[in-house]
């Protein structure tokens, strides 16, 4: 979920005891086995009995720390007034993450509805703390969502969450700068270097962009844009390679090269001096998120104007946020949860509710492919048609990428790896190695099978 720079930060700010306790759960639950994770609870329940529990009287404790969304969950008590729903925020993703872990380690205390992460959903997912929603009938909803969010909440066989906003990458760049240059956005990473070489030329204060070393998900997205696939999950299994996987080479020798060459920064975003730089002019390109316009238009609102959207170069994407809706095994009405869950994500009122007035990025088809959606002008970009690139580069998204069963931990140790390389000038291949060397020791320490 990326909402504010708070939200957005905490991807790669796991904490390393939340995921070891949520590890302790989900290898009781799948004993330890290959392909093991709990697909199935067994115990079919008729879809009708869900639609059916709209009706009845029942209370729902929701945590999430989306701002606004009160608005979107208003609108379906209106609709079902029988059904009363507690919007609790417990903290943001990993201080939500904290609490719980600890609620479902005691067996009580839980939320009935939790958000979480496409990245920590797996972590929850092995474990039967989560609802697996292909038992209610949600594989129904499969072909109402973007194959990329959808693939996001399949873990293990199972669903368990029903994807809510996702954040196809996209180009952002300071049309100033590259007007200046003559230039248009780069359509290749040929040009995007040639380009980057020229701007910093003619401006040795200006680069091309940033790369974060502390923030993983960054560094994943850009991995995944650029073909990698490092980690790959079947239960209990778990595989892991930084160091001979093709598209992670890709950006270690692109953006390695690009940051020894002082075309990109290694800065810390959301900090106040990367606020700074960048309303200052200091990065001529963001590649980010289609959540971020609601950033620029809240703390950079001096660019109203200034930037423009294009493509990624190379005209493919991938996910760069983004969060489900989970039900946890707590509910006390599991089936009013889950109907519930499904409204909030997928009726057509709600979804325009959370992309209008909650400011989410949709993972639907319905409003991705709706016209008036894509030729929407939105105030910032004044004269363009955001929503066009931001619903291609969704459907550019390569498919594929997977998150490890403990990527709270793997974003922990990314800036003492990775990011120690990124900050530095390092060798970014090496650091990656040793990413790789530190994930795969955790995961056998925490009884998975790791190659």
């Amino acid at each position: 979920m990326r909402t504010s720079p708070p939200n957005i930060r905490s991807i790669g700010r796991g904490s390393t005891a939340v995921t070891a306790a949520a590890l302790a759960l989900a290898l009781t639950a799948c004993g330890g086995g290959s392909g093991g994770g709990n697909a199935s609870s067994g115990s079919k329940v008729d879809p009708s009995a869900v639609k059916a529990a709209l009706d009845q009287p029942a209370e729902i404790t929701f945590w999430t720390w989306v701002p606004n969304i009160a608005k979107t969950v208003d609108l379906f008590e209106k609709k079902y007034p029988n059904i009363k729903v507690d919007v609790v925020n417990v903290g943001e993703s990993k201080d939500q993450y904290t609490k719980l872990t600890g609620a479902l380690k005691a067996g009580k205390g839980a939320p009935d509805v939790a958000q979480i992460e496409y990245s920590a959903l797996p972590q929850f997912a092995l474990t039967e703390s989560l609802v697996n929603l292909a038992d209610y009938g949600a594989a129904g909803l499969k072909d109402a969502f973007a194959p990329s969010a959808w693939s996001q909440v399949n873990v293990a066989g199972g669903i368990y969450g029903v994807p809510q906003d996702t954040g196809p990458m996209a180009m952002f760049y300071r049309k100033d700068i590259f007007q200046k240059l003559g230039a248009a956005p780069p359509k290749t990473w040929e040009e995007f270097t040639a380009i980057a070489k020229r701007i910093h030329d003619a401006d040795p204060s200006v680069f091309m962009t940033f790369a974060d070393p502390s923030d993983s998900g960054s560094a994943s997205s850009m991995i995944a844009d650029l073909g990698g696939k490092p980690f790959a999950v079947d239960g209990t299994d778990v595989k892991v390679d930084l160091k001979g996987d093709a598209g992670t080479k890709a950006y270690a020798d692109l953006f390695g090269q690009l940051i020894k060459d002082k075309l990109v920064d290694g800065n810390a975003s959301f900090t106040s001096d990367w606020f700074q730089s960048i309303t200052a002019g200091k990065y001529a390109v963001w590649m980010t998120g289609a959540w971020a316009p609601a950033v620029l238009d809240k703390y950079l609102p001096g660019g109203k104007g200034q930037w423009g959207v294009a493509p990624m170069p190379g005209g493919v994407s991938a996910e760069n946020g983004g969060s489900a809706v989970a039900v946890t095994t707590q509910a006390r009405n599991k089936e009013a949860s889950v109907a519930f869950s499904e409204w909030l994500n997928s009726d057509p009122e709600a979804v325009k509710s959370l992309n209008a007035e909650v400011g989410l990025f949709p993972a639907t088809k319905a409003i991705l492919d709706d016209p008036a959606f894509r030729s929407a002008e939105l105030p910032y970009f004044p004269g363009e048609k955001p929503n066009e690139v931001f619903a291609d580069m969704s459907k550019a998204v390569r498919p594929g990428f997977q998150y490890l069963p403990y990527q709270v931990y793997a974003d922990s140790i990314f800036k003492d790896t990775v990011g120690q390389a990124i900050q530095h000038a390092g060798d970014l291949n090496a650091a990656l190695a040793a990413w790789q060397d530190r994930l795969k020791t955790y995961g056998k320490e925490q009884g998975f099978t790791v190659k």
